[in-house]
């Protein structure tokens, strides 16, 4: 019966223009992670808000973008964001497989680090993540966008995951990898998407309010 509520409730979002949005997401996501792999170092982590500039000016459906600001009926939405985010990072993905660059290496050195973590320290640190992108998408929606070119380059540089781009860097390693160690992934990344999702929504929940 709840679940059949929820469904309804969120039914009128789930649609192909809403499903093309978030792919266009895990597209801009997918660009602005491939600078990262090429670089690695600081002008990449501010290279990367190219994605979420694009996020924020199209307007389109990014999962750390929306989850702090949906209602409790709308959970079936926000999972059909994080599907057409990780098509569209999956799309970008492949295109580094393609690459004379060594992105691969550089991918699978991420998500090693990342698997070192565990779980339960990734979703932990995932909540900061979440915590700076509602911040930073609150500041952006009142045509502020500096909070979003600072809170970029710092969840990066501190290690919080973030599902999209994570995502992306997780397709991007060799397929051997892949293959070797997906019941590691599987469980980690599912982690980082609760974490997240209990960053996003950290304000409303500490201070009763939705962002303004």
């Amino acid at each position: 019966m709840i679940l059949r509520r929820l469904n309804q409730s969120s039914s009128y979002m789930i649609n192909v223009e809403n499903f093309k949005s978030a792919i266009l997401s895990g597209v801009a996501v997918g660009i602005a992670g491939f600078g990262f792999l090429a670089l690695r170092d600081i002008v990449g982590s501010v290279l990367f808000a190219f994605a979420l500039l694009t996020v924020v000016g199209y307007k389109l459906k990014l999962y750390t973008g929306t989850a702090g600001f949906i209602k409790k009926n709308e959970l079936p939405y926000l999972a059909f964001v994080l599907s057409g985010n990780l098509v569209g990072c999956f799309l970008m993905a492949m295109l580094t497989h393609c690459s004379l660059m060594d992105l691969q290496g550089s991918a699978q050195e991420i998500l090693q680090g990342r698997l070192n973590l565990g779980p339960l320290r990734g979703g932990l640190l995932a909540i900061g993540c979440g915590f700076i992108m509602t911040t930073a998408a609150n500041f952006a929606r009142k045509g502020n966008m500096l909070p979003l070119l600072i809170g970029v380059p710092l969840f990066i540089q501190c290690g919080f995951p973030h599902c999209a781009a994570d995502a992306f860097f997780y397709m991007s390693a060799p397929f051997e990898y892949l293959g070797q160690h997906w019941s590691e992934i599987v469980p980690f990344y599912l982690s980082i998407v609760v974490g997240n999702f209990v960053g996003c929504n950290l304000y409303r929940w500490v201070m009763g309010a939705n962002p303004e």
